[in-house]
């Protein structure tokens, strides 16, 4: 099987909150069969244009994630996904994600590290990084869509170098790089939506697809026909959240919340359910600090589904 036919995790960019607390999750009857998703496990591509002329070796590493400042001019954004390998089997964690881009006005910093930052997946796999949707400049006689530049480093193998768009951006159709279609250049599936989160930030998805060795998920041809969280809601929350998940087949179930950093701060499911959907009301305490975390779902321990998540 080709690494372009690789199965991959489904994605979803859905905001929902999620903390400690007290758990009850009951079944509800299935109404209808999941939606048809795209099993493609979507190998991430280099760029045509590559590197480019502005990378500037040995930037800081972002604990935070915050790449630009918080003073910084532009439409704020923010990016997150989860580092696997080529057949969407294991995460490499401790992948290092080096970012740079252009300013609002579509200039560079070549001096500093404004706009400029490593971050590294965590032991789940995920990564997140906040900074500005980057200008578009000259490119000849026609602007470059507004890009992000990647070089993604799985321990112990060699780096990428690529770069990231974004839907609807009209200078894309005519650029030599984002139009690619197909081919090692193909930029398909480094187009991403970007979509309303919270205090007016942009939210993206985007799973980074690259060789490497981590820890395993699954099985070879990993399979989406095996449970999936469907919504998180309210989003985002505050006193107590609700997830509704399903089960396609009688199976081993749990269903866990990450941090940042990786660590499981809670279990909301661990148990034999048969195939039904489902949802766990959770009451968190106050405590948990607010931020983003992930939801993942696990059947017979695979990991087959996260969601992105926030408590307010």
């Amino acid at each position: 099987m080709g690494n372009n036919s690789r199965r991959q995790f489904l994605k979803n960019t859905t905001l929902a909150g999620i903390a400690l607390g007290t758990i009850t999750s009951s079944p509800k009857s299935s109404a209808k069969e999941p939606e048809s998703v795209n099993l493609e496990c979507s190998v991430t591509t280099l760029d045509y244009y590559g590197e480019g002329p502005f990378y500037t070796d040995n930037p800081p590493i972002k604990e935070d994630g915050k790449i630009a400042k918080p003073d910084e001019s532009g439409q704020k954004i923010r990016i997150s996904g989860r580092v696997t390998n080529l057949d969407c089997t294991e995460i490499l964690h401790g992948t290092i994600v080096d970012i740079w881009h252009a300013n609002d006005a579509g200039q560079y910093d070549n001096v500093g590290y404004n706009l400029r930052g490593k971050v590294i997946a965590n032991e789940q796999g995920f990564y997140m990084f906040e900074t500005i949707l980057p200008g578009k400049y000259l490119n000849g006689s026609k602007y470059r869509p507004s890009h992000i530049h990647f070089k993604i480093t799985p321990p112990g193998f060699p780096t990428i170098t690529t770069q990231l768009y974004f839907e609807g951006d009209t200078s894309i159709a005519e650029d030599a790089a984002a139009s690619l279609k197909n081919g090692q250049y193909d930029a398909s599936h480094r187009i991403i939506p970007l979509n309303d989160g919270i205090d007016g930030i942009k939210e993206g998805t985007w799973d980074i697809v690259v060789d490497g060795e981590g820890t395993t998920t699954g099985v070879n041809d990993l399979h989406i026909n095996k449970g999936i969280i469907y919504s998180a809601s309210p989003n985002p929350f505050l006193e107590q959240v609700t997830i509704k998940y399903g089960v396609f087949s009688n199976s081993n179930v749990g269903l866990f919340v990450y941090d940042l950093e990786g660590r499981q701060v809670a279990k909301l499911e661990e148990r034999y359910l048969t195939s039904e959907k489902y949802e766990a009301t959770w009451i968190p305490e106050a405590t948990l600090p607010t931020g983003h975390y992930f939801v993942a779902i696990k059947i017979n321990d695979l990991q087959v589904h996260y969601m992105k998540i926030v408590k307010v």
